[in-house]
């Protein structure tokens, strides 16, 4: 049961509420409640339980506590959440797993009709079919400018229509043409806006990324640095194997070119010295070359017909010699 009070009672009764989360908590998922009624929000608030807490309140109550337990403590992390506290919102104290709790709050979404003047969520369309009702009825779908045919007795809608854009407001005779198709083209529940993490704040998508995404990102990033840096001459961790490489190949330059020579040169000299030495690898590949001809040989051996046997006349003696 809710605290029963004075409403100043209610009031300190929230602060000090408030306050003890926020000392409790580090995670908060900060959605947005529109169309989300008490009974769906009872729901969330048991499927949640124990890891996470659910708490709704005016924007302003939440600014005054979270102003307030700020100055007492010391605390000014939490005030990054005060420039989230806009229009219908709510918080979730969690010490779960973000991602988790964010795909566990989608889960508890209701299905609601589409009513006159509310602003549609998403696009709606008609499907195509027999509607079940009866040929008075086309009215409807005749405003609306929806083609149908009778069949049966009944309306058939002869091809998929779309109804409602996303953005634009219901209409009296859209909504009634979808309650008495029993169409309940949209779903309500809360929606996470902004995570706030130990005093950062950052999108919901960022929760959805792997580990794959990151590294991904974190070699794109790095190869930019290298480039930066190769394009401005200036030494950074990711571009000094590239500047050692490039400086290993001009000192080889400068050795080729002059009679300065060391260690490390002394082999590509020899290599362009003796140009035979670059052959040193095609060993190799002829062995592997020879090894897959040689079974290939052998079958030609295999299938290459016999000489035929010499006949008595090519030995001197005739048939009655």
């Amino acid at each position: 049961m809710g605290f029963k009070g004075t409403k100043q009672e209610k009031k300190e009764n929230y602060d000090k509420k408030l306050c003890e989360l926020l000392e409790q908590y580090t995670q908060v998922l900060v959605c947005a409640a529109d169309n989300v009624g008490s009974t769906q929000l009872q729901g969330i608030r048991k499927g949640l339980r124990p890891d996470s807490v659910v708490l709704m309140g005016k924007n302003t109550m939440m600014k005054r506590s979270i102003r307030m337990h700020a100055e007492r403590t010391g605390n000014q992390a939490y005030l990054n959440l005060m420039t989230l506290l806009v229009g219908n919102v709510g918080l979730i104290f969690t010490k779960g797993d973000l991602k988790e709790v964010s795909e566990e709050v989608a889960k508890y979404k209701v299905g609601a009709p589409a009513r006159v003047g509310l602003v549609a969520p998403i696009d709606v369309v008609v499907p195509p079919g027999n509607t079940g009702l009866d040929p008075s009825q086309t009215s409807f779908f005749q405003v609306l400018n929806i083609p149908t045919k009778i069949n049966k007795g009944t309306v058939e809608i002869v091809a998929p229509v779309e109804l409602i854009h996303k953005g634009e407001k219901v209409g009296s005779s859209e909504a009634a043409l979808l309650s008495k198709l029993g169409i309940r083209p949209f779903s309500y529940g809360l929606v996470v806006q902004s995570v706030y993490d130990n005093g950062s704040v950052f999108s919901p998508e960022v929760l959805d990324l792997t580990e794959e995404d990151l590294i991904e990102k974190f070699a794109a990033g790095v190869s930019n640095v290298a480039a930066l840096s190769l394009g401005i001459s200036y030494p950074t961790l990711a571009a000094a194997p590239h500047m050692f490489a490039n400086a290993y190949k001009n000192v080889v330059a400068v050795a080729l070119a002059t009679e300065y020579s060391f260690p490390q040169a002394e082999q590509v000299k020899e290599y362009l010295a003796d140009p035979s030495k670059f052959a040193s690898a095609a060993p190799v590949a002829a062995e592997v070359s020879s090894g897959s001809a040689a079974p290939a040989a052998a079958k030609e051996e295999e299938k290459a017909p016999e000489p035929a046997e010499e006949s008595d006349e090519d030995m001197g003696f005739g048939l009655f010699d």
